[in-house]
């Protein structure tokens, strides 16, 4: 069997790169013992990428051997951080260089959304493990695709929703599921977080720092501007999926995970805009979700704007019960009075404590998936609903705040949603008056969970994947 060459990579068609086989690394084919040193390449060293760091460079018998970004200005703050511990790592623009490199156990991803998938994909193919930020995926498509190449070449794939390794939620999703509190009837997720204006930024020139067509990789070539490099781009469809996309990912899980069995829905809406300010920036800054999971709806809310919580929540998760309501880890009878803990419950989490990033750590040496906290197809599922409800706000039309969405004036729960969602725009202090603008009204789209697109709709079906440039090309499939 032959490694993966850089030739090979660069080829960027679909047939290529899912069918290249690649050869056997210490990451590939055994467990890695406890004394034994872990060697990883973060990639993505903006925001994010500071955490893996962090996370990382502490830990024992673990070894940053590449740190990753096309923008080389980024490299001096991370070397400055690992510091003396060990060697000083690699830096190389190009992730593609770390994955060659036979002495690279695993991948640890923090760049913009559009790469996760396809750097997890080339970094099973070269038999590393991963650990890839939410969303793992830009679109449906490469989330499933991420899954398959995780499971063909047998590597340990951990999702950043790193709430699955959390003490506190643990025990709250068990409680939800042991029924002690009846069935589950509303899992709300909230993403209440300020989002000023980016304002509009003229095209020109990348850095001379900033490899840009590295930076572009799959999504089409664009112009560079100041709002795509470094944190901005959330806001781009070619890079990004909005708030709901980028913090929401985390409360999507959550309120999914509480849903017990749950994969994809039956039918999505969404509603939504991007108000209080016109810029550069593309994705709604407000949006309520509703999702048909049969006898439990899922409702989720984004407010980009200054916003009072729900129930005491501004980012985080409501379960509305038969029995009452659960809200920051409280249980209140009829949705009443001060709340009350949730008692201790037998809640299952691997190893690693609550510390994500060393769970993902135990599982590259155990090689059991079962111990990860939040494997790959559980990030795909989440990463998917964002997906879901950013198609249904695409597949929309500008309308009228009133008369309401059909689907959303059938359902109680999702009206008041709305109606809150109104309020907030409507009054202090924005006092916008909603008669002078227009509401985004998305389609109701039927979902096929098993088959993973949507019934008879073709539009919103080529939605779900993205034209890729060559070189950069995530497969139809894992052969």
């Amino acid at each position: 069997m032959s490694r993966i060459t850089r030739r090979e990579f660069a080829k960027g068609s679909i047939a290529a790169m899912a069918t290249i086989t690649v050869a056997g690394t210490k990451s590939s084919g055994q467990v890695i013992g406890a004394n034994a040193a872990i060697r990883i390449a973060v990639a993505g060293l903006n925001g994010r990428g500071g955490a893996h760091v962090g996370a990382y460079a502490p830990m024992p018998n673990v070894q940053i051997t590449y740190l990753v970004d096309p923008d080389t200005r980024t490299y001096r703050s991370r070397l400055a951080q690992i510091g003396n511990r060990g060697n000083a790592p690699r830096t190389v623009q190009d992730v593609r260089r770390a994955l060659e490199d036979r002495n690279v156990d695993a991948i640890s991803i923090a760049t913009p959304n559009h790469w996760h998938a396809l750097m997890t994909v080339w970094a099973a193919q070269a038999g590393k493990h991963v650990y890839v930020e939410k969303p793992s995926s830009h679109n449906v498509h490469e989330g499933r695709i991420a899954v398959a190449a995780a499971r063909r070449h047998n590597v340990i794939v951990q999702h950043g929703t790193q709430s699955r390794s959390d003490t506190a939620w643990a025990n709250t999703i068990a409680a939800i599921h042991s029924g002690r509190y009846g069935r589950l009837l509303v899992s709300r997720g909230l993403c209440y977080k300020l989002r000023n204006s980016i304002g509009n930024r003229p095209a020109g020139d990348p850095p001379a720092e900033v490899d840009y067509n590295l930076w572009l990789g799959p999504a089409q070539r664009t112009g560079f501007h100041t709002n795509l490099v470094h944190y901005n781009w959330h806001w781009f469809w070619a890079f990004g999926n909005g708030d709901i996309g980028n913090q929401g990912v985390h409360q999507f899980d959550i309120a999914r995970w509480a849903i017990q069995g749950a994969t994809l829905p039956r039918s999505v809406v969404t509603v939504g805009g991007r108000f209080g300010y016109t810029d550069q920036g593309e994705t709604p800054n407000t949006q309520v979700s509703l999702m048909d999971f049969g006898d439990t709806k899922l409702i989720f809310e984004v407010r980009g704007l200054s916003s009072a919580g729900f129930r005491g929540q501004g980012v985080g998760n409501v379960f509305h019960l038969e029995q009452g309501v659960i809200a920051g880890h409280r249980f209140f009878p009829r949705g009443e009075g001060a709340g009350e803990a949730i008692p201790q419950q037998n809640a299952r989490r691997g190893p690693g404590g609550s510390n994500h990033f060393a769970n993902f750590i135990a599982a590259v040496r155990s090689r059991r998936v079962a111990d990860l906290n939040a494997d790959i197809e559980e990030g795909h599922y989440s990463s998917a609903l964002c997906h879901l409800a950013n198609i249904s706000y695409q597949m929309g039309s500008n309308a009228a705040f009133a008369p309401r969405n059909r689907a959303i004036a059938e359902n109680r729960d999702a009206l008041e949603a709305v109606e809150r969602m109104e309020a907030h725009l409507s009054g202090a202090p924005h006092n916008m008056q909603l008669a002078n603008i227009q509401l985004k009204v998305g389609s109701l789209l039927q979902v096929q969970a098993r088959t993973e697109n949507f019934n008879g709709n073709a539009a919103a079906n080529r939605l779900l994947t993205r034209q890729y440039r060559e070189g950069f090309v995530v497969p139809d499939r894992i052969a």
